[in-house]
């Protein structure tokens, strides 16, 4: 069977894709990350092999995710992309029309903009979880209930309580002073929904037009307590796709795919036994300037595939032995600053 495959591994959740040659979606599978995304790969990639079977022939492969460039090297990618353009994409694929794609995932929100089938807009939120899938996963955990029953008591709620939602500190102590007062669960948690949709629309959507049609991705389109939350807020129907979880992973397929007939090359996957091969990786400060980059190293069977962080071509696998003869001065000015100074 000839397969695309998409991988998209955040800091909570890895999602995996398997696409026909026809780009219709033969499996998807979503796992916890839990800080350590080559074992998440080793067992995504295991369970798409013991489902879809061992005559399996991967024909593209496509990353992304806040670590798509170290699960690329792992796994060999042929294209690496960004999380805008992959939820965009899949988003595309299965609804033409769309115009706003809303998306909430573990630790980062976003909400793009989309024209006649083209990302003309987007805003994304790194800086505050209060209004992610982490702060909900922890809720549920206090609240000693399962996160995919979360949403299901939030529709239950007869008074849905007000829950502060600017900051993730207060949105954790609101809940508890809310239950201390004697409101019943239900309508805390509808509290918290709706609590997620308002700092969404406040950080995120701040300055955004969001019109017809409105796709919800992310694993925390799953909650309906969430998705009513949004539709109360916006007026406006909210479309949750089947694979509202995997998206990502299905468009990094879906670019991959038309990668592969574009350039007609062959994949550079390296196999589904991630565990055959021995990977290391080490982060080093480079010291030869005042930008003190960060730089990551990745070694495949002991030979340097990757490196990245840096902001000059020192560490370029192919401009090393240049960067390294080369005198100070011309090292500096090699620096985005032009004097080797902190940008």
């Amino acid at each position: 069977m000839d397969i695309h495959l998409g991988i998209d591994v955040g800091s909570i959740s890895s999602c995996f894709a398997a696409l026909g040659a026809d780009g219709a979606v033969l499996h998807t599978d979503y796992l916890r990350t839990q800080g350590d995304p080559r074992r998440a790969v080793g067992e995504g990639l295991a369970s798409l092999r013991a489902r879809l079977g061992e005559g399996l022939t991967v024909r593209s492969a496509g990353t992304t995710g806040s670590a798509r460039r170290f699960v690329g090297i792992l796994v060999g990618a042929d294209l690496v992309k960004n999380e805008i353009i992959a939820h965009a994409t899949g988003a595309i694929h299965f609804y033409p029309d769309v115009r706003t794609v809303l998306e909430i995932g573990g630790q980062d929100s976003k909400l793009i903009s989309i024209r006649d089938g083209i990302v003309v807009d987007f805003a994304m939120n790194t800086v505050c979880a209060a209004g992610t899938g982490s702060f909900l996963d922890q809720q549920a955990n206090r609240l000693g209930i399962p996160i995919a029953e979360f949403g299901a008591y939030a529709l239950r709620a007869r008074h849905r309580v007000k829950i502060a939602s600017k900051c993730t500190v207060f949105a954790e102590r609101d809940p508890i002073h809310k239950a201390q007062l004697g409101a019943a669960r239900e309508d805390i948690i509808a509290g918290l929904c709706e609590g997620i949709v308002r700092n969404y629309l406040s950080n995120v959507g701040k300055g955004k037009r969001v019109q017809e049609r409105v796709v919800f991705q992310g694993g925390v389109a799953s909650n309906q307590g969430v998705v009513a939350a949004f539709g109360r807020e916006l007026g406006l129907p909210i479309t949750i796709s089947e694979h509202c979880g995997t998206m990502g992973a299905i468009g990094a397929a879906l670019l991959a795919r038309r990668h592969a007939e574009r350039t007609g090359l062959s994949s550079r996957f390296l196999g589904f036994d991630l565990e055959q091969r021995a990977f290391k990786s080490r982060i080093f400060e480079c010291e030869h300037c005042a930008n003190l980059c960060e730089v990551v190293e990745l070694k495949r069977d002991g030979v340097v595939v990757d490196r990245y962080g840096h902001r000059c071509e020192r560490w370029d696998l192919d401009g090393l032995a240049a960067a390294t003869a080369a005198p100070p001065c011309a090292r500096q000015r090699a620096c985005p600053t032009g004097t080797g100074a902190s940008a």
